[in-house]
């Protein structure tokens, strides 16, 4: 099965228009797994194509690489992700993984193209976002990041720190496969993530990790698990 797309009663330009922006971090984590071998995918990719203009979420894509024997191998696909994809599934119960598929905040799965059960998600995960401070400093190939809790806030006993690279934006002309003749555009497509740190949440941590300045990075905290994301910040 690629994927299922669901026949929600509003779209891309709805969903927009209905989550409030903001300015601040940290943000909510949405990772799309995908491919360019799914047909079921494009609407997803549009989708995490219209959230990557907000503030107020970090949509990532990891491009999964078990579609790439039916016609067409992903450019951007990683073993890794596909990974990443099962653990997430394992630690739901779920013995089957799907494309297109939204993780949100490390916790809810959404299968298919489902907008408006996603912004419900966000919402929720919106609510819910850790209070931490997190300064960045990027020079000579590397960054400097820091971590503390605001005052009187309390945070989980372990925590990963990871520092994903991301591509903002590539178009590609899908030649073969499902999508043959489609030129799609994609966001925030993963190119690296790296564990960094692993923090008790207590006082301040400091980090130092290779970096390319520029790069675009984002910073995820998220409990073991993988389980719930923290919170998600934008490096950039």
């Amino acid at each position: 099965m690629r994927g299922w797309i669901g026949a929600g009663a509003f779209g891309v330009a709805a969903l927009v228009a209905t989550i409030g922006s903001a300015n601040e971090s940290p943000v909510v984590l949405v990772e799309l797994f995908t491919s360019q071998g799914c047909n079921s995918c494009p609407p997803a990719d549009e989708l995490l194509l219209e959230l990557a203009t907000r503030d107020d979420v970090l949509p990532l894509a990891l491009h999964v690489d078990y579609w790439d024997y039916i016609g067409w191998a992903d450019v951007f696909a990683r073993p890794e992700h596909t990974t990443r994809q099962k653990a997430y599934a394992h630690r739901a119960g779920a013995s089957t993984i799907y494309t297109p598929q939204m993780v949100v905040g490390g916790t809810d799965h959404v299968v298919g193209y489902k907008p408006m059960k996603l912004m419900d998600y966000m919402e929720v995960h919106e609510a819910a976002l850790a209070d931490v401070d997190v300064d960045a400093d990027f020079s000579g190939g590397s960054v400097t990041i820091r971590c503390v809790p605001k005052e009187g806030k309390t945070l989980p006993g372990q925590i990963l720190i990871d520092l994903v690279r991301y591509n903002p934006q590539e178009t590609v002309n899908i030649e073969h496969g499902e999508n043959a003749g489609k030129t799609m555009t994609y966001a925030n497509i993963v190119e690296s993530w790296d564990h960094v740190a692993t923090w008790d949440g207590q006082g301040e941590i400091t980090i130092d990790a290779p970096a390319d300045a520029e790069g675009r990075y984002a910073l995820v905290l998220q409990e073991p698990g993988p389980g719930r994301v923290l919170a998600a910040y934008k490096l950039d």
